[in-house]
C-alpha cells in the first residue's frame, strides 16, 4: 500500500520539459536551468507531498533569480565607502580598462622580448616602473597582498633551513608585535597566514604597547625575520606605544636579520590631504627607514587591480622570483596590463585621475548639485525625499580615521518599509545599494558615479511601482 501511494505521488511530479516550457526564455545558460529544475524535482521526490504546478514554477523562478543575482555584475554604490571590499575595491581608471581590452582581445608580448626575438621576462616593464615609483632597488608582483606575505615568509624561513647545518636549530621564527596580529577580510588572520607559510610566530609586547627592547629580547638562534604590519584597517589610541620602522630596521640590521613591512593600503601620496585622514606611510618612506622588503595591495589606495606588490632590496626580490611558489602566485596578463596603466599615471603625476583617489577629494558642493538634480526628478513619486548630510569612508582596510563630509539623498517610501524598498533596489538592473539610518534609506552621492545618475533615477522609479 505504501509503495502504491509513493508511485501515485511520483506520477504527479511534472516532467523537466514541462517546467522548462512554462519558464519560457531565460537569460541563463540552459544547462544551469535544467540542472536547477532537476535538483528541485529530486527534492520533491524525497518529500511526502507534491506541490501544485504553479508553486513549483514560482519556486524555480525564485531560485533562478538568486542564481542570476550571484553573477558578477556592476552595482551602484550608494554606501559612501570608496574602497569597498565587497564591491571589488578600487574602480579601475579608463586607461586600465583600455589596456585590458587591448591585451585581452589579442596576442601580447607577455613573455616575449621584441628586441631579441626570444623568450622574455613577464612583467618586466611593470616591475621597473614600480621600483622607480617606490624608490626601490627592485620590485615584483603577485596576485594579492596576502600572497606577497606568504611568499616572503616561505622564502625567508626556508632559506634559513637550507643554509644551516643539520645539527643546529632552524630559523623559522617571525618576530611580530601582538598589537599587529590583525584580522583581514573573510576572517583570515595574519598569524594564521604566517604559520601556513612555514613561519613560527614569536609574539612580542602587549596588545597596546610594544617597545624596541621587546623586539631585541625576542631575537634568538631561531629568528628568521622581523615583521611589522601597518595598522591600515584599525587604529589604537590612548596608552599605546610602538617603535618606528627606522628603529626596528636599525635593530634588524645590527642583528643581521631581514626586516619586512606589510603596508597593506599602498598609499603613494600624502594621504593627510585626503578624507581628513592621518598620514599613511608610503613604500618609499618605509624603504628609506631601512626595511628590506615592503608589500602592499594594488587595489586599495594605489587604485589599480588586485595585486600584491613587493618592493625592496634587489637580492631579496630576485630570490623571491626564483621560488617555485612564485609561479603559483604570479599575475596574469590582464592584471599586469591594468597595473601598467595605473603605475604610469602615478609616474606622470596624474594620480588625481584615478577614481578611488578622485572620490576621496573634497567634492561637497558638486555632490550637492547632483543630489538636487536627482531629487528633482523623483519629486512626483510616492516617497518623501530630502538632501541630507553623510560621512564617507575610505574603506577597504585603509585610512581607518578617514571621515569625509558628504551629501546623501534621503528617502522614506510611502508604499513599503525601508527594508522592502532597499531589497527592491538591490534587485534592480544594475543593483543599487545604500544604507538605512535615522529612519531613512540613504544614498551617498560621493560613491555614485555621475554616469550612473540616470540608472539610479530609473531604479528608484521602478522600486516605487513594485
Amino acid at each position: 500500500m505504501h509503495d502504491q501511494v509513493k508511485s501515485n505521488l511520483r506520477r504527479q511530479i511534472p516532467a523537466v520539459s514541462k517546467i522548462l516550457d512554462a519558464l519560457g526564455n531565460c537569460d541563463l545558460p540552459r544547462a544551469f536551468v535544467v540542472a536547477l529544475v532537476r535538483r528541485k524535482l529530486l527534492q520533491i521526490r524525497a518529500s511526502s507531498e507534491v506541490p501544485k504546478f504553479e508553486a513549483i514554477i514560482v519556486d524555480v523562478r525564485r531560485s533562478l533569480d538568486e542564481l542570476r543575482a550571484s553573477r558578477l555584475q556592476p552595482v551602484v554604490n550608494g554606501t559612501g565607502i570608496v574602497i569597498h571590499t565587497n564591491f571589488g575595491r578600487a574602480p579601475l581608471v579608463s586607461e586600465a580598462i583600455r589596456a585590458i581590452n587591448e591585451v585581452g582581445s589579442s596576442y601580447s608580448n607577455l613573455e616575449y622580448d621584441l628586441a631579441t626575438g626570444e623568450r622574455g621576462r613577464r612583467g618586466s616593464y611593470v616591475e621597473t616602473a614600480l621600483a622607480l615609483l617606490c624608490e626601490a632597488e627592485a620590485a615584483t608582483v603577485v596576485n594579492n597582498c596576502a600572497a606577497a606575505l606568504v611568499l616572503m615568509v616561505a622564502h625567508l624561513t626556508k632559506r634559513n633551513i637550507e643554509r644551516r647545518p643539520s645539527n643546529t636549530k632552524h630559523r623559522t621564527e617571525v618576530v611580530i608585535s601582538r598589537g599587529e596580529l590583525v584580522q583581514i577580510g573573510g576572517g583570515f588572520r595574519i598569524g594564521e597566514i604566517l604559520e601556513a607559510s612555514g613561519g613560527k610566530l614569536r609574539e612580542v609586547g602587549a596588545t597596546n604597547k610594544t617597545t624596541l627592547q621587546d623586539y631585541a629580547h625576542a631575537i634568538g638562534p631561531e629568528t628568521a625575520m622581523m615583521l611589522k604590519v601597518h595598522r591600515s584597517n584599525f587604529f589604537m589610541s590612548g596608552f599605546v606605544q610602538s617603535p618606528s620602522s627606522k628603529e626596528i630596521s636599525a635593530l634588524a640590521r645590527k642583528r643581521r636579520i631581514p626586516f619586512v613591512e606589510d603596508l597593506g593600503s599602498g598609499a603613494m601620496l600624502a594621504t593627510e590631504l585626503l578624507a581628513n585622514a592621518e598620514h599613511e606611510p608610503t613604500p618609499a618612506e618605509v624603504l628609506k627607514a631601512g626595511a628590506d622588503l615592503v608589500c602592499f595591495s594594488g587595489d586599495k589606495l594605489f587604485g589599480g587591480p588586485q595585486a600584491g606588490i613587493i618592493v625592496g632590496r634587489k637580492r631579496f626580490v630576485t630570490a623571491l622570483k626564483r621560488e617555485s611558489l612564485f609561479r603559483a602566485l604570479r599575475c596574469d596578463k590582464l592584471c599586469l596590463a591594468a597595473l601598467q596603466a595605473t603605475v604610469d599615471l602615478h609616474l606622470d603625476q596624474k594620480a588625481h585621475e584615478i577614481p578611488a583617489l578622485a572620490l576621496l577629494q573634497p567634492l561637497k558642493d558638486a555632490l550637492r548639485v547632483r543630489a538636487a538634480a536627482i531629487s528633482s526628478r523623483l519629486e512626483r513619486l510616492p516617497l518623501k525625499i530630502a538632501i541630507g548630510r553623510g560621512r564617507s569612508k575610505a574603506g577597504g582596510g585603509t585610512l581607518p580615521k578617514s571621515n569625509l563630509p558628504s551629501v546623501t539623498i534621503d528617502i522614506v517610501p510611502r508604499n513599503s518599509s525601508l527594508a522592502e524598498f532597499a531589497a527592491s533596489l538591490r534587485a534592480s538592473d544594475p543593483p543599487v545599494i545604500g544604507y538605512i539610518a535615522d529612519d531613512r534609506f540613504k544614498l551617498d552621492v560621493r560613491t555614485i558615479f555621475p554616469h550612473q545618475d540616470y540608472l539610479l533615477i530609473n531604479a528608484i522609479s521602478a522600486a516605487c511601482r513594485t
